[in-house]
C-alpha cells in the first residue's frame, strides 16, 4: 500500500483542529474567538448574478484561512463529522432583491459532505413556510437535503407552538400588542423543535444588511429572530424598540451556544438602509465579500463597520447616529446589542481584539 504523505499530513491537522475545537468547544464563540476571515473577489457577480466558480473559490480559501486546514475539506472536518444533523438557517426576509444564495448554499452542503454528513442529515431551515417557499429555497436545494419550517407564516401573535419546544424558551419582561402580561407563554419565545430536538449542530447563513429596529441584521439577528416565535414584542412600535436586549438575550440560551458551529455570512451583495426589506432595492450594492467565523458577536461588528462605510460613502449617517426617516421608521436603532453579547460571553466586539483577515481573489 503506498503511503500518501500529503494525505496523511491533512488528515492529521484536521483531527487535531477537531480537537483543539473540542477541547475550546464548538458552538459560540466557538474556537476561534475574534477572528473573521473575509474573502473579496471581483467576479462573484454579475450583472446582479451569482457566480458559481469564484464563490465555490472563496468559500473554500475562506473556510481554509479560518481554520488553518490545509485543504476545504479538512477545514470541513474541523466543525462536521459523519452522524451530524446539521441546520443550514437561511434568510428569506429580503426577497426578492438580498437572501441567502442557491451558490453560497451548495457550497456549504459540498462542504458538510466533504466531512462526512450525509444530505439526508442536512436540512435547509426557516422559521415561516410561505417566505421559505417565495423565496425559492426548495427550488434550488441539492437533491437529498430536506427544508423544515417552525410554523406556515407570520401572525400577529405568534404564539403557536406547533413547532416549537415548550421545554426550551427564553424568558423576558416583554409583551407584545394583544398579549397577556400575567401568562408566562406570553413573556417566552420558544425555540424550534428542529434545532432543539432533532439536529446536533447548525450553519447560520446570514447576509450583510441593515434593519431598521436593531441596526443590523448579519449573524447575531439571524439566529434570535430566526429559531425562536413571539419575536414582534422585540420591536413593538417606533418608540417601544427592545432588539437591544433580545438578540443577546435569545442567543445565550445553551442550545444556541453549544449547537452554532459555524457561520457565513454572504456579503456579495449588501444593503446599506431599508432594511430588513421595506426599501432595500433602493440600498443596494455589490460588495463581493463573504465572511466566515465561529463568533457571531466579532462577524457583526466588522458587518457593522462595512455598513457604515458604505453609509458615509453615499452621504448618510453612521446607523447608531442615524435619525429616522421614510424607509426606517425607529427612532433609534440599537445595534448595541452587538456589545451587549459581547459582555454576555458570545463573542468579541472590541475591535482592538478582533483578528480580521483579509483576502482578496482574483
Amino acid at each position: 500500500m503506498r503511503f500518501d504523505r500529503r494525505a496523511f499530513l491533512g488528515a492529521m491537522a484536521a483531527a487535531q483542529a477537531r480537537a483543539a475545537g473540542q477541547e475550546r468547544k464548538l458552538g459560540i464563540p466557538g474556537p476561534f474567538p475574534g477572528r473573521v476571515v473575509a474573502v473579496e473577489h471581483p467576479a462573484s457577480i454579475v450583472e446582479g448574478a451569482y457566480q458559481r466558480e469564484p464563490v465555490r473559490e472563496m468559500m473554500r480559501r475562506g473556510m481554509m484561512e479560518l481554520t488553518g486546514a490545509p485543504s476545504w475539506q479538512d477545514a470541513w472536518r474541523v466543525f462536521f463529522e459523519p452522524g451530524d444533523v446539521v441546520i443550514i438557517k437561511v434568510n428569506p426576509v429580503g426577497q426578492p432583491y438580498i437572501i441567502s444564495s442557491a451558490e453560497v448554499f451548495q457550497e456549504i452542503v459540498a462542504g458538510l459532505e466533504a466531512a462526512g454528513v450525509k444530505r439526508g442529515d442536512i436540512f435547509a431551515y426557516d422559521r415561516y413556510q410561505s417566505e421559505f417557499l417565495s423565496g425559492g429555497f426548495q427550488k434550488w436545494l441539492p437533491e437529498g437535503v430536506r427544508w423544515s419550517c417552525a410554523t406556515v407564516k407570520y401572525d400577529k401573535l405568534q404564539l403557536d407552538m406547533d413547532g416549537y419546544d415548550r421545554d426550551q424558551f427564553i424568558e423576558l419582561p416583554l409583551v407584545g400588542r394583544g398579549h397577556d402580561p400575567r401568562d408566562p407563554h406570553h413573556r417566552r419565545s420558544y425555540v424550534a423543535k428542529l434545532l432543539s430536538q432533532t439536529a446536533n449542530k447548525a450553519v447560520n447563513l446570514g447576509v450583510l444588511k441593515h434593519h431598521q429596529s436593531a441596526g443590523i441584521t448579519i449573524a447575531l439577528k439571524n439566529l434570535s429572530h430566526g429559531f425562536v416565535n413571539n419575536v414582534a414584542r422585540s420591536h413593538v412600535s417606533r418608540t417601544n424598540n427592545a432588539c437591544g436586549m433580545f438578540i443577546p438575550a435569545v442567543v445565550d440560551h445553551p442550545i444556541f451556544r453549544q449547537k452554532v458551529v459555524l457561520n457565513i455570512i454572504d456579503g456579495i451583495k449588501g444593503a446599506y438602509h431599508g432594511g430588513p426589506a421595506r426599501r432595500t432595492a433602493k440600498y443596494l450594492w455589490e460588495h463581493k465579500t463573504l465572511y466566515f467565523g465561529t463568533d457571531p458577536v466579532a462577524l457583526d461588528r466588522i458587518g457593522w463597520n462595512v455598513l457604515d462605510m458604505k453609509r458615509g460613502q453615499m452621504g448618510m449617517a453612521p446607523i447608531a447616529l442615524a435619525a429616522d426617516d421614510q424607509d426606517s421608521n425607529f427612532i433609534r436603532m440599537q445595534p448595541e446589542h452587538v456589545e451587549l453579547a459581547s459582555m454576555l460571553g458570545l463573542g468579541v466586539a472590541d475591535e482592538a481584539r478582533i483578528d480580521l483577515r483579509q483576502i482578496r481573489l482574483t
